[in-house]
């Protein structure tokens, strides 16, 4: 499952609602692995009924600890386009590790292309068996603290080497999420200064998906944030989020979120 709560409420579609089945904290990474790692997250639910939770992906890989054909793993969870709905059932526990969006190649050690869309567990790529971290890590009662360095340890295991390649490009990323007037992949090679074409190879080659994805992806973001703040003039929006109207802002925010913009903002506030 991957993090129901980056990039603040956003990600999470219908967050009141999904506040009432689950519960989501945070926990700093150690400084051996904050160069690599956003934060580590832990998800706790405990539910009468299934639920299902959709959440927009985002560009950066996710390690989780889940079961995997009936046995605990740590599974490396690839940027995807697709959407994202996981159904919570009983009760139950995830801990991930939300890595910089260039920074798991480190620890591949090869281009992120090889799990772009995919989920694949840890073991099978890189390291030593991760049955074990998992299965304790799935286990009741530990503390969030005492989670995170279970799962950092085997990650230690892993190991990951500094790539200043992979800090600039989580700096481009990073200024693509925090400003919105970044619409384009070319705006976003010019920040860079280097050609469309170099920044689509290192996307390509560090993040496994390209720079036209992740900066629509941020300004959809945008969106889903204006929709649970509303009410929301949707024909402004889309000009000011790079679309060409609002029409074309509809077209990829059902795409990704599965219901027009205008649809879903009047679903986040029933009665308004």
């Amino acid at each position: 499952m991957t993090d129901p709560n980056g990039r603040g409420e956003a990600a999470i579609l219908h967050p009141a609602t999904a506040a009432q089945h689950f519960s989501v904290s945070r926990v700093a990474p150690s400084d051996r692995w904050r160069r690599f790692v956003e934060y580590l997250w832990i998800v706790r639910w405990d539910v009468a009924e299934p639920y299902d939770q959709q959440v927009i992906p985002q560009p950066c890989v996710h390690v989780t600890a889940e079961p995997w054909r009936g046995v605990p793993r740590l599974l490396v969870n690839g940027i995807t386009r697709e959407p994202f709905v996981r159904t919570l059932e009983g009760s139950g526990q995830v801990i991930g590790a939300t890595f910089r969006p260039a920074s798991f190649r480190a620890v591949l050690g090869a281009d992120l292309g090889r799990v772009a869309g995919r989920v694949v567990p840890l073991g099978d790529l890189v390291g030593p068996d991760d049955s074990a971290a998992a299965a304790a890590l799935l286990r009741p009662g530990a503390t969030d603290e005492e989670m995170a360095a279970t799962l950092q340890a085997h990650l230690d295991a892993c190991g990951a080497v500094p790539d200043p390649v992979a800090d600039e490009l989580n700096a481009l990323v990073r200024a693509a999420e925090v400003d919105p007037s970044i619409t384009r992949a070319d705006q976003l090679a010019d920040h860079a200064g280097v050609s469309l074409r170099t920044l689509q190879r290192h996307f390509t080659a560090y993040l496994g998906i390209g720079p036209k994805w992740v900066v629509q992806r941020f300004r959809l973001l945008d969106a889903a944030a204006a929709a649970h703040a509303g009410p929301t003039d949707w024909a402004a929006l889309a000009i000011e989020l790079g679309f060409a109207d609002q029409s074309h802002l509809t077209r990829a925010f059902t795409a990704v979120v599965g219901t027009p913009p205008r649809t879903y903002e009047r679903r986040a506030h029933p009665g308004a």
